[in-house]
């Protein structure tokens, strides 16, 4: 029997997905199309009768934004939220920026899904050349990370070394206290909590496409180990189209 209940929800499309780039740490803003997505997953939770107490997300626009839109479309933006860099999406290193279908045909398409899947190889490091360095790692909201805390690239089994510490010292005290907790984030970061929740392999979870705007509901016991398969809110062919279109974006173009 379910003892608490968890939604996560990945950002609506972000104007760098929608160019198919490699976005990472960038801060790119939500896409007119991931404005609807993410007021379409508020209004899955609205219908399906969810209130919150509590919510977190990352440090970059696109989820914040994301967030605004769900808490806006169910009547909850008085909710406190927290906001953590911990949260945020993989580091993509020197990938940031680079058109994904065009890195494909240049770098072959095995090469590329090694880079976007594989749990422990990482993409190249930013250097102090790339055109977005300062941008985002002289950034402010950054400013009190150590040396070894901002990467220059992550690679999956990264992302979940430095979410998970958060997981467990900030939301597991307050799921077990009886918080209904929102998490909008990205899909690598994601990735991690559902990792942990599931017990899933390297393997599995490198496969595993979170679809944008839609919803995840995980009903867990006391121990927090899921009770039940995790379920989408959302019409079914909402759900497929934009699984899809997740496992599309490392292809070179035909």
């Amino acid at each position: 029997m379910a003892a608490y209940k968890l939604v996560l929800i990945r950002h609506g499309e972000s104007c760098w997905n929608q160019e198919n780039r490699f976005c990472g740490w960038f801060d790119a803003d939500l896409s007119d199309t991931g404005v609807q997505e993410a007021q379409r997953g508020g209004l899955a939770l609205k219908e399906s009768g969810f209130e919150f107490d509590i919510c977190y997300t990352s440090v970059l626009k696109r989820a914040i934004r994301t967030l605004w839109l769900v808490l806006e479309q169910t009547d909850q933006m008085w909710l406190p939220v927290h906001r953590t860099w911990r949260l945020n999406e993989r580091h993509y290193g020197g990938l940031t920026g680079l058109n994904k279908a065009e890195t494909a045909e240049k770098h072959g398409e095995a090469q590329v899904k090694i880079w976007r899947r594989s749990f422990d190889i990482p993409p190249p490091p930013m250097d102090e050349d790339h055109d977005f360095y300062t941008n985002i790692s002289k950034d402010r909201r950054y400013a009190d990370l150590s040396d070894d805390q901002l990467p220059s690239c992550e690679s999956l089994k990264d992302t979940i070394a430095r979410a998970l510490p958060f997981w467990n010292d900030e939301i597991v005290p307050q799921i077990k206290d009886g918080k209904r907790v929102l998490i909008a984030a990205h899909g690598n970061s994601l990735r991690g909590i559902v990792k942990h929740l599931e017990g899933m392999s390297d393997e599995d979870i490198m496969e595993l496409n979170l679809p944008t705007g839609i919803p995840i509901l995980y009903e867990l016991d006391k121990n927090l180990k899921p009770v039940s398969p995790m379920q989408f809110l959302g019409d079914e062919e909402t759900v497929q189209k934009a699984m899809a279109a997740v496992a599309a974006q490392g292809k070179a173009k035909k």
